[in-house]
């Protein structure tokens, strides 16, 4: 049985390679240096060739920070989470010490992924040990070899020796992040701005609550220019997020090296809506408020890019967070996931709120799939054109330029302005 590789390799000897893949390059560089006004999308080869899909996965996937989990998905000791990130078996766990480790799957012994899906085998649940199933080899949950069957004749064999392979992971804000090539800056310091801006959502108190998998027949950049502009609201989501915050009143802040920031405000009558029921203590549909939010805080939606695909929104009762795991040129994973806070389960109608809010999750997140799966159709084809960009999709402009400056080994520079759009495009110089 023939198995195709699930990645594209990339033969560096290949001059044709070498001069394609550039091409491709010097056309998003060329791209992202045009001003908003002259904004225009890539080139559909950054959609679908997959010798590029490897040069991306290089030098800004490897090479950046990539959310993996949630500490509430390996909530107690001996939790595990199983997942495949660009070719890397790993698997998220929690030791007996209480610490999170993003652990390789791949046995010492023979080179057995210990928790293989094809047997069916649990990818989440909890564990005293870690075993593999082809010759019982066993480690202990930070990935030290614990026990080894029949051992005992080879040479200079010493367990300390043998263990499961580490990568260099970080807890940010309640979300476990990966370095497949371990050569990042440290990402407390990169998110520093970040965890600020969010620090009045308890993140890493919350719990996921909803989550919803999808397998995606297109490229992961498709999905997180979706996910920034809400320009697509007048269309894609016509009767289900424009009605409460049309793409016209939506805006980006100004460019930051590591993440985006942008803004999706309620309608004014959505507004009313919200400041008479704080006046007067009325329940809102939904979870439990987050404590402590300014009016405005609640009155929009708070939606963030963390570079390269931390997908992160922010909301008066709840956070939503998208995992990535792109897979090739033209695929990827996505699990799309609702967080709450932990009391909001004590209230006496949580089941029929949790019904009713994975509806609407599935809902308008359906509607994204459909359109991103047909943009993906679209840029298969050789008549496919360069479109240009509104100024309400300022957060792929900012995109662009990211992927422009990891292109070229670095990251944006911050831009000392006031933003172009919205309330505050005037308050400074």
């Amino acid at each position: 049985m023939t198995v195709a590789a699930p990645y594209p390799v990339v033969d560096p000897s290949s001059s044709a390679t070498v001069a394609k893949v550039d091409a491709i390059r010097r056309q998003v560089l060329d791209v992202a240096a045009r001003p908003l006004e002259l904004a225009a999308t890539l080139p559909r080869e950054a959609y679908t060739d997959e010798d590029y899909f490897a040069f991306e996965r290089r030098t800004v996937l490897e090479a950046d920070w990539m959310c993996v989990a949630h500490v509430s998905e390996v909530k107690e000791p001996g939790s595990f989470l199983a997942l495949d990130l660009l070719g890397e078996p790993l698997m998220v766990v929690r030791t007996r010490a209480g610490d999170i480790r993003v652990l390789s799957r791949v046995c010492a012994h023979r080179a057995m992924d210990i928790i293989p899906d094809c047997t069916g085998a649990p990818q989440a649940g909890s564990a005293t040990v870690l075993t593999c199933p082809y010759h019982r080899w066993v480690y202990n949950l930070d990935g030290s070899l614990r026990g080894c069957p029949h051992m005992e004749r080879a040479a200079e064999f010493d367990k300390a020796d043998w263990r499961l392979a580490e990568f260099r992971s970080e807890v940010w804000n309640g979300f476990v992040f990966v370095n497949i090539d371990g050569q990042a800056p440290p990402l407390a310091a990169q998110y520093a701005e970040f965890a600020g801006l969010v620090a009045p959502w308890p993140a890493a108190d919350m719990e996921v609550v909803v989550r919803l998998g999808w397998d995606c027949d297109f490229n992961w950049k498709v999905m997180i220019e979706n996910w920034m502009e809400s320009y697509h609201h007048i269309g894609t989501h016509s009767t289900t997020l424009e009605p409460s915050m049309p793409g016209r009143n939506t805006w980006a802040d100004a460019e930051r090296p590591h993440f985006i920031r942008a803004h999706l405000p309620f309608n004014e009558a959505l507004k009313g809506e919200l400041e008479a029921a704080i006046a007067t203590g009325r329940r809102q549909p939904g979870f439990r408020p987050v404590d402590g939010l300014t009016f405005d805080q609640q009155a929009e939606w708070g939606l963030y890019l963390g570079h390269p695909c931390f997908m992160f929104l922010t909301m008066r009762d709840r956070l939503l967070w998208y995992r990535l795991l792109p897979v090739s040129a033209e695929r990827c994973r996505l699990d799309t996931m609702m967080l709450a806070t932990p009391d909001s389960a004590r209230d006496p109608d949580y089941a029929a709120t949790l019904e009713a809010e994975t509806r609407m999750l599935r809902e308008f997140h359906t509607e994204d799939m459909v359109v991103n799966a047909a943009v993906q159709r679209g840029l298969r084809s050789r008549r496919a054109v360069r479109g240009r960009l509104s100024h309400l999709e300022e957060p792929i402009w900012l995109i662009q330029r990211y992927l422009a400056a990891r292109a070229q080994g670095g990251y944006p520079a911050r831009a000392e302005r006031s933003p172009y759009s919205g309330p505050f495009a005037q308050a400074t110089a």
